[in-house]
């Protein structure tokens, strides 16, 4: 068998695509290989989320080109986010590229191959979705498996490269999804976690031509534990004014699903939310996240924050850094704004934040998210917990079977015993800001 390789940046959903270019590349006879220097195909599968991301892309396939001089065969493929938004301007700055595969082209994988095979050069980057056929996907070992139900973005912000990329809002069929999940139920995984750039916007229909919505979907996967006994299903990422109160009820009442919400705010500024083009003040997503907490019993809310906004002032920063602690978030990912092209905000020049400037504020900004985990770990000292083992190793001497909460805490625990895949119950010991420590009960 051939083999490929294939190197993907950025987030899970990226991740999943490529669990579906390895199943189409079986049907070639591909083979994955985790050694680049072995491999008869390269791919690069990429993101353009902040220029950190795409500046790796790039530097990789520098590499690849000068393999490709000693091996004339070798095919390489550019794809991804970067390769939606760069096009056949990749040809340019890459000549050595053979394939470019934009998003939206990527269940048309199998028949570009060939085409490459044979001596063309193609770029796929048509802004119209090739729909999915007897998809075969391979999944990463593992206890969680990750599945998209949509893809796109209709919300504009200014600062987000995504409607561009991924395109506007499209939902996949909910018989497909069904199908995935029951795959990844008899493969013997024991999480699946549904993905979309704004998952509350999922809007498919069922055999009978009803209306699908993310709540009922969420039922119908949960009424597989009949079949298939326990699971747990997680879901991400939801846009802060989209959560439905039939989605807070869904989570409270279905046993599998897990009590966990990942809701960007991306600023704790009123006038720098709008100018990112949000939906919602302060006062709003507080209201959300407060409701929440409200209904949904030992609720974990993740969010998303960006340092050095174009014209952002220290006042509107330090809002942001306030709202972080007063919100007692449990966790955020943060980042020093980075200019996307095509974006509304990268226009805004005159506005642009030193790099000095950005890198101090995220420095600020994290400290603040420090101390936030850490006040949020502290609360479940003492508290039995149950977590799905994800990992085990040795650490110090030490075996540690390492697993997350329903809520998505990270816990270790010191025990000799291998139990990944297993459901355990633990004593949380101790906090840390990044984790907990347990026992096992």
């Amino acid at each position: 068998m051939k083999k490929v390789y294939i190197e993907t940046l950025g987030c899970q959903m990226n991740k999943s695509d490529e669990e579906r270019m390895l199943g189409m590349l079986q049907w070639l006879d591909y083979e994955q290989t985790l050694t680049s220097r072995e491999a008869d195909l390269l791919i690069i599968n990429t993101c353009s989320i902040r220029q950190l991301s795409e500046d790796k892309a790039f530097s990789a396939i520098g590499t690849w080109g000068k393999w490709k001089r000693k091996r004339p065969d070798l095919k390489i493929v550019f794809a991804g986010c970067v390769a939606q938004q760069k096009k056949k301007d990749l040809f340019k700055r890459a000549p050595y590229i053979d394939l470019v595969l934009g998003t939206q082209r990527l269940y048309e994988l199998p028949e570009l191959i060939k085409r490459i095979e044979n001596g063309e050069r193609i770029c796929s980057t048509e802004e119209i979705p090739v729909s999915e056929e007897n998809l075969t996907i391979i999944r990463k070992e593992g206890t969680n498996a990750w599945i998209p139900i949509m893809e796109g973005c209709n919300n504009f912000c200014t600062y987000c490269i995504v409607p561009y990329t991924r395109g506007r809002e499209r939902s996949r069929e909910f018989e497909n999804i069904m199908i995935e999940v029951k795959k990844a139920l008899d493969e013997g995984f024991k999480e699946i976690t549904l993905l979309g750039q704004n998952v509350d916007s999922y809007s498919g229909k069922n055999s009978s031509g009803e209306d699908v919505n993310l709540a009922k979907l969420l039922r119908e996967i949960d009424a597989l534990s009949n079949v298939y006994g326990k699971f747990r299903i997680r879901f991400l990422t939801s846009y802060p004014t989209d959560i439905t109160e039939e989605l807070i009820d869904t989570v409270v009442e279905l046993d599998n699903v897990c009590e966990y919400f990942h809701i960007p705010m991306q600023s704790g500024d009123d006038y720098t939310l709008k100018k990112m083009n949000r939906r919602y003040d302060v006062a709003t997503y507080t209201k959300i996240c407060n409701h929440i907490r409200d209904k949904v019993k030992d609720v974990t809310i993740t969010s998303d924050f960006i340092a050095g906004f174009p014209g952002e002032t220290e006042e509107q920063f330090q809002n942001t850094c306030k709202t972080m602690l007063d919100l007692e978030l449990d966790y955020s990912n943060t980042a020093a704004y980075s200019p996307r092209e095509g974006t509304v905000a990268a226009k805004w020049t005159d506005k642009f934040l030193s790099r000095e400037v950005k890198e101090e504020r995220l420095a600020r900004l994290n400290v603040a998210l420090r101390a936030a985990c850490l006040k949020s770990n502290q609360k479940y000292i003492g508290r039995e917990m149950e977590i799905l083992v994800e990992k085990f190793e040795n650490h110090k001497g030490i075996n540690i079977n390492s697993g997350r909460t329903r809520n998505n805490k990270m816990v270790h625990v010191p025990c000799d015993t291998n139990r990944i895949g297993e459901f355990i119950n633990v004593k949380i010991t101790n906090a840390k800001t990044w984790y907990l420590s347990g026992e096992l009960i």
